[in-house]
This record gives C-alpha cells, structure tokens and sequence, in this order.
C-alpha cells in the first residue's frame, strides 16, 4: 500500500512514517504539510491512500479530501485527527472520506486499520461510530415519513451484500461468503450507493446498521 501522509506537524508526519516504514507491504510515498500540498502530491504521486489531517493552515483536510476525492476517486483517503467533534467527522465522511481516526490510538491499531483498508474495510475510531450512526438517524426516518423504503429497491442480493458489508467484511469475504467474484461484489456496491444516495462504504455500513439490517 502506497501511503501519502498529510499534517503540519513534520515532527508527527516524520514518527508516522518511522512505524510504517518497518511493516512490509506499507510504503510512505510521499508527505504534506497542507491541504494544498496534499492534493498537488495525489496527483502527482498516485498513493493507494492518504493519511489526512483535519485542522491545517490554509486549505484543510476536508476540502483537500473533497478535491483528492472528485478529481482522484481510486485514491482513498483516511483522516487521522486529535478531533473527536461531531462536525468534523460528519463533514469528513460527507467529504469522501473513507474512515476517520482519532491520533490517539495504538501502533498496532493504526497498522490494523491499515490493513483493512486495503482489503476493502472502512476504517473509523470506535469511539466515533455511534455518533456516526446518529447522524444517518434522520436519514434512515426520511423514508418512513414518505411512506417509502430505499432498502426496499435493492434485490435481496445487495441487501445482503449491504449487511455483510455493514459486518465489516471485506469484498474478498464477501465474494467468498456469496460464491461471487470480487468484481461482481463491487458492481452490487456500486449499485447499493447509487440507490440509497450515498457516497461511500462507510457511510452505507452507518445506513445499514441504523436500519437493523445486519441482525437479518
């Protein structure tokens, strides 16, 4: 995995990149200290993944997310932050974020994450995901008071890819789970995030966890 780190501490982005640089299959490419700079190193760099600060002079991290994101899809980006306030982690997942972590948590759980990322996971701080769930709370009544279901336009298999995925399984595991091909789990994915009007993985595992589909 090819890792971009962004974050206007140099003495922080340089421990970051100290522990990446002994786990195999990890390589920090490159490192920012601002949003600007950040996404002038995605485009020229190509990461597999950003490791994004929030709180920067000049352009920030959700903006900076926003334009890595439009202009770079294939490249996900992962916050990593001291910021446990509602609003940035709300304007994060809604900025294409694909997980959000709290830059206090362990070596060993960043390393993890890490991991999951590449193998399709959403990565976000415990601490944080019921907050998350929250914020789709109203998203998930919406459809109630309309008298309509968006759960209810999905075949039974993107529902249950849609609960797999919100069960933390990768694509790989759900292909295996449901005898499909990896190719084919991204394509219900897709599909799954076109029709209930979501941008991302993590932002369909809070919608499907706020509905109860998993306990299905």
């Amino acid at each position: 995995m090819r890792i971009l780190l962004v974050d206007d501490h140099a003495l922080f982005r340089a421990g970051i990149a100290s522990l990446l640089a002994g786990q195999r299959d990890i390589e920090v490419v490159g490192q920012a200290e601002d949003g600007q700079g950040a996404v002038e190193a995605a485009r020229r760099l190509r990461p597999d993944l950003v490791l994004m600060d929030l709180h920067m002079p000049g352009m920030g991290g959700i903006e900076a997310t926003r334009r890595i994101r439009a202009e770079l899809p294939e490249v996900k980006v992962v916050i990593l932050t001291v910021s446990d306030q509602d609003r940035d982690l709300f304007e994060a997942i809604r900025g294409g974020a694909h997980g959000y972590l709290l830059k206090n948590l362990e070596p060993e759980e960043l390393f993890d994450y890490l991991k999951g990322v590449s193998q399709g996971e959403a990565p976000i701080s415990g601490r944080m995901a019921a907050r998350l769930m929250e914020e789709f709370a109203a998203r998930s009544e919406r459809p109630r008071e309309a008298d309509t279901d968006p759960l209810g336009e999905l075949t039974a298999r993107e529902r249950e890819v849609l609960r797999l995925v919100a069960a933390g399984a990768s694509n790989r595991e759900i292909a295996t789970a449901l005898t499909l091909s990896e190719n084919t789990v991204k394509n219900h994915i897709r599909n799954i995030l076109e029709k209930l009007h979501l941008e991302n993985r993590v932002q369909a595992a809070a919608y499907a966890l706020k509905a109860g589909l998993h306990q299905g």
